[in-house]
Order: structure tokens, then sequence, then C-alpha cells
């Protein structure tokens, strides 16, 4: 009698408001994987993002030593709002050495905040900086979005190198966040440690 008032719905794969018993199992196997490759170690997400900003920062700093960075930098420096002033300042090779040295200082201080939260702090605040300067350069990048498809939403030219720091200010912006989290209980929990120890 089960068998004539099953109903399966093929385009869910749910038979009476559960999945077939084969995708069921595929994704339990999948799941049960994962978790023994360590992908519910704790922290690993934060420690993942955090090596890769670390990452990003070194290369993208070394490449601001050599002359052909300064040259590839001369579009989006130009044109945007919060980054324009290096050129007056620096000159065209000085402002790409500045960039240098402040994303090499950021890596180094989130590096160092596997370690120390407040040094982490230091660097997720100079990588939102960092990201900001480069997103905000979107909408004022000339020809950034193609007029033979409509032009926006479009992308071409340099628009879609600087798409990713979208994500990349999201990133920084969680590292912000986790540590100043962390930074706060550490604290808390330094107090409540003097609090416990008895006054003589």
């Amino acid at each position: 009698m089960n068998q004539l008032t099953t109903k399966f719905d093929a385009t869910t794969g749910e038979s009476n408001g559960t999945r077939l018993p084969a995708r069921r199992s595929l994704m339990d196997r999948l799941a049960g994987v994962l978790i023994r490759l360590g992908i519910l170690t704790e922290d690993l997400d934060y420690h993942l993002i955090r090596a890769a900003m670390v990452i990003i920062f070194f290369f993208f700093g070394y490449q601001k030593w050599w002359a052909y960075e300064a040259e590839r930098l001369i579009p989006y420096i130009s044109n945007g709002p919060l980054i324009f002033w290096l050129y007056p300042a620096f000159g065209m090779r000085g402002a790409s050495w500045f960039l240098g040295v402040s994303e090499w200082t950021f890596g180094t201080l989130l590096f160092l905040g596997f370690w120390n939260k407040r040094l982490g702090i230091l660097g997720a605040l100079g990588s939102c900086a960092t990201f900001i300067g480069t997103v905000t350069i979107i909408p004022f990048m000339p020809d950034g979005w193609d007029a033979s498809a409509g032009g926006f939403p479009a992308m071409t030219g340099n628009v879609p190198f600087l798409m990713k720091d979208i994500v990349l200010l999201a990133v920084s912006f969680y590292l912000l966040r986790q540590d100043v989290a962390r930074a706060l209980r550490a604290t808390g929990q330094s107090h409540d440690a003097e609090a416990r120890v008895p006054s003589r």
C-alpha cells in the first residue's frame, strides 16, 4: 500500500518529504570525507583567510618595486578619488614604492596577527583602507564599461581587475571584526583572572 501512496518529486529528488536514499548517502559520504580532512577544525577558515591575505600583500607589494608595475598603475592612481594625490606627492615611481611599503607593512601586521590580535587589528585596518582606496576607483575608471554591450554592467578594460577588491574588502572587514572580538575576549579574560587573584 505504501508503494501506491508514495509520491516522488523529480525536480527536488524528494520522496514524501525526504531525499532519495542514494543522494543522501552520497552527500553523507562527501561530508564525512570533508570532516576527516579537517573542514570543521576550529578557526580553520579564519586562519586560511589570514594566510591568503598575507600572501596577496606579499606579491602585490613586491610588484610595486619595479618599473613595469609603476607604469601599469597610472590609470588606477590617476583615477582614484582617494589616491590621486600620490603622484603630486611622490611622483610615478615614488607612488608605486609608497604602495609597496604600505602593502608589505599591512601584510606583516596581518601575519603577526596570528599571535598578536592587536597587531592583527592594525593590519586589518590597513587592509580595509587599501581596498576602499581601490574599490572607489571603479566608478571613475574611463572606458570601464563596454559600449558595444550596452555599457554598465558589461565590464571591460581595468574594471574587471578591480572587481576582485570588493571581495578583498569584505575579507579585510571579516579579519578586522574577528581580531577586535578576540582581542576584547582576551582582555576580558585577563581582567577576570586579575579579579580572581586574592588581594594581600
